[in-house]
């Protein structure tokens, strides 16, 4: 890789080999960031929490990304490579000593411990993967996330085959994989400093300022996407046991949901190097709420083959908006990346709380619907996007 970077720090074309590390260390990170929710019931246990302490833990493992945007800042100062680096690690170490925990107090820190890290590895990755993936970005964020996507499948197998193996009390031997992912980063980009374009970076308020015209009709789909996303992936399970009573059946229609969602996570992408990102966005806004009423309304087989297509539509949206956001930024992209991330926490926390008060006050069946409908208020804020680069 060394000689392949142009000046500004940006490949002359598209390095598979580099994206795919990237990809592999985002698969292995995120493992680690998924073996909160398979775990917790064996920390409910041996900590005596309540429901409400137990929900407290995911809530402050997310809260760093409220600071997402000043991490991106960080990061466009500095080379993005030490942030991606050690994020791995930081990650691991945490996470596989949650079960050696004494109380509630330290199972707090380990975890905001584990958000921080989180949002090191997150905002400025897609930086370094848009600069490897030259004019190829959409492809680029294609296997970046699908490392992701099937982190979040593996993740819990993990987490549960280790504490059978280990124990909970020896659960944190399995940190070595991040630690090796580190190391293999390090060897891998120590001689790539991959910066921003600008010698010096923007301001966090001039990045806004330079990056709203585009933010701003990201967050409105990212609202509107989040009423079927919520809707799907955090109560899919009880729409379908409530509708069959068969909990197997539930089960596996979330496995369908996701596996389906890594399949147009790796197409559209690259779909929308080609084919445009606004095209791509459109398209996946359309289908989707479409997609989510034929498996509402329908029956038989027809209605999972519906399932698996909102799945594909809906999941496919993230990489678009990530090498959109690439796309847009020259001068600062961690940071625009962070803004980005940041509205995407805050949408997703705040719209799933929405979706559950729906389904509590009009029934999930009825809430499916609506957030469907919801769904398709995303089609405005398309067309408001810029057409430059998109």
């Amino acid at each position: 890789m060394k000689g392949q970077i142009g000046a500004k720090g940006t490949p002359k074309g598209f390095q598979a080999g580099g994206v795919l590390v990237i990809a592999l260390c985002h698969f292995i990170h995120d493992i680690y960031s998924s073996f909160l929710s398979p775990l917790l019931p064996l920390l409910i246990e041996k900590l005596s929490l309540s429901l409400t302490r137990a929900g407290l833990l995911s809530t402050v493992m997310q809260l760093p990304a409220l600071f997402n945007p000043f991490i991106g800042i960080w990061a466009d100062r500095f080379s993005v490579r030490w942030f991606i680096i050690l994020a791995p690690s930081m990650t691991a170490i945490p996470m596989t000593l949650i079960g050696l925990a004494p109380n509630y107090a330290v199972l707090l820190m380990l975890l905001f411990i584990t958000g921080i890290s989180v949002s090191l590895f997150h905002v400025p990755s897609p930086v370094m993967v848009a600069r490897l993936s030259g004019s190829f970005t959409g492809r680029g964020m294609s296997f970046y996330m699908m490392g992701g996507e099937l982190a979040r499948t593996v993740g819990p197998l993990v987490a549960v085959g280790g504490v059978s193996l280990l124990g909970l009390d020896g659960f944190y031997v399995i940190m070595v994989f991040g630690l090796v992912s580190s190391i293999w980063l390090y060897l891998r980009f120590k001689d790539v400093p991959i910066r921003g374009t600008q010698e010096h970076p923007p301001s966090l308020k001039t990045a806004w300022r330079q990056m709203q015209h585009l933010l701003l009709p990201l967050g409105g789909i990212l609202c509107a996407r989040g009423f079927m996303h919520a809707a799907l992936i955090t109560f899919l399970p009880t729409f379908i046991e409530m509708r069959t009573g068969d909990l197997w059946l539930a089960g596996i229609s979330l496995t369908l949901v996701e596996g389906a969602g890594v399949v147009g996570v790796l197409a559209a992408g690259s779909l929308s190097d080609s084919l445009g990102r606004r095209r791509i966005l459109l398209v996946s806004l359309v289908g989707g709420p479409l997609a989510f009423l034929a498996f509402i309304w329908l029956g038989g087989w027809v209605r999972f083959l519906a399932l698996m297509i909102t799945g594909f539509t809906l999941l496919s949206t993230t990489p678009v908006m990530l090498a959109l956001v690439q796309d847009n930024s020259r001068s600062g992209p961690a940071a625009a990346n962070g803004f980005f991330m940041m509205m995407s926490f805050i949408a997703r926390s705040s719209v799933v709380v929405i979706v559950g008060f729906m389904g509590d006050l009009i029934g999930l069946e009825a809430t499916y619907v609506c957030s469907a409908l919801l769904g398709l208020l995303g089609i405005p804020f398309i067309l408001m996007l810029p057409r430059k680069q998109a």
